[in-house]
């Protein structure tokens, strides 16, 4: 045999072994229908942690073992979110476990921080509990100058992005430089001008909140609680008995249409109608709407308001008490006409 022929041998050789490496590691080992999948491997996790993970997902498990000791992923597995996308070949898959992808956290309208944990618990990696413990933690509360009732005031609804596997601790204190962001020098000095605290103005525009939908009228409505706190009547803010009569049920998933007359004494700090100014607490989770409606409150003389039964969903507004009976005996009346006891 010539030199020549034992060269194309082996170069056909060569080639053959290159052919089936290809096939064996750079063609699609994906075992899914979906174009993406996002796999989350937990915080502590080792690489026969990742394998149970994988094994659905991933067409030859061998093959992708044999690429991963070869980038030495087995030894360096990272926490975290990561993404696949269907035709994956083993060397992308394993490239893939190294790229920590963002996850585009959003929260609005809950009622209070146990609704909030719980759905924060399902877009990142600490659970409730994890997330309860470190946000009513009494040291970060003290240097914080917030307490278990208040701290609610510190979550601005929005979407924000973060690693999945960010921890409770940390995903806290980015939300507080979000809040310490939020309130600069111009809503500062809005909330001095009305004598309250940034955790008063939120607790006071959860109540707007709760209130109206309209963000139209948001101003007007805020114009009116400012009046009674600043005259020192009582706010005899329905949403805030709602809330006490909820947080005496703990059930917050009960819908509660109507204030009956005897809701008004329930015996709770929340209950605006028998403890004069404000709630303990934020009663609801403010949109940054309703916070600057409080901010650039309207100036009126208005000290009531009630649903309007002409033009649904919004409200009419009162000087007197006399004025303010007219439209609340209309609005009975319509709700006794749709029978609506509660």
């Amino acid at each position: 045999m010539n030199k020549n022929k034992i060269i194309k041998i082996i170069a056909g050789v060569f080639i053959l072994i290159a052919l089936i490496l290809y096939i064996k590691f750079f063609t699609s080992d994906t075992n899914f229908d979906q174009e993406e999948m996002y796999v989350e491997v937990p915080t502590g996790s080792n690489y026969q942690d990742v394998e149970k993970i994988l094994t659905p997902l991933v067409k030859n498990m061998s093959d992708f073992e044999i690429i991963a000791k070869l980038r030495k992923y087995q030894d360096h597995v990272k926490p975290g979110r990561f993404l696949f996308k269907k035709g994956m070949s083993a060397f992308q898959l394993v490239g893939a476990m190294r790229r920590n992808i963002p996850v585009k956290l959003a929260f609005n309208n809950q009622e209070r921080l146990e609704n909030l944990c719980e759905r924060l618990s399902t877009q990142i990696e600490p659970d409730t509990t994890k997330l309860l413990a470190a946000f009513r933690d009494p040291e970060f509360l003290k240097k914080n100058g917030f307490n278990n009732e208040t701290v609610f005031a510190m979550f601005l609804p929005n979407t924000y992005e973060v690693y999945w596997n960010i921890s409770a601790d940390k995903f806290r204190a980015k939300m507080l430089d979000e809040y310490n962001r939020f309130w600069n020098k111009e809503r500062i000095a809005k909330a001095t001008a009305l004598n309250l605290t940034p955790v008063q103005v939120i607790t006071v525009a959860s109540i707007v909140q709760k209130e109206s939908a309209k963000k139209s009228e948001r101003a007007t409505i805020a114009g009116v609680y400012l009046n009674r706190y600043n005259q020192g009547m009582p706010l005899q803010a329905d949403p805030t008995v709602i809330y006490a009569l909820k947080l005496r049920d703990n059930d917050f998933n009960q819908v509660i249409k109507r204030v009956l007359y005897d809701d008004l004494f329930i015996n709770s700090p929340y209950n605006t109608y028998k403890n004069i100014g404000l709630p303990p607490g934020p009663i609801a989770m403010p949109d940054v709407d309703a916070i600057d409606a409080v901010l650039n409150a309207e100036k009126h003389d208005y000290l009531y308001f009630c649903a309007s039964v002409e033009k649904f969903g919004y409200h009419v507004f009162a000087s007197t008490y006399e004025q303010h009976q007219v439209n609340a005996k209309k609005y009975a009346d319509w709700l006794n006409e749709q029978g609506t006891k509660r």
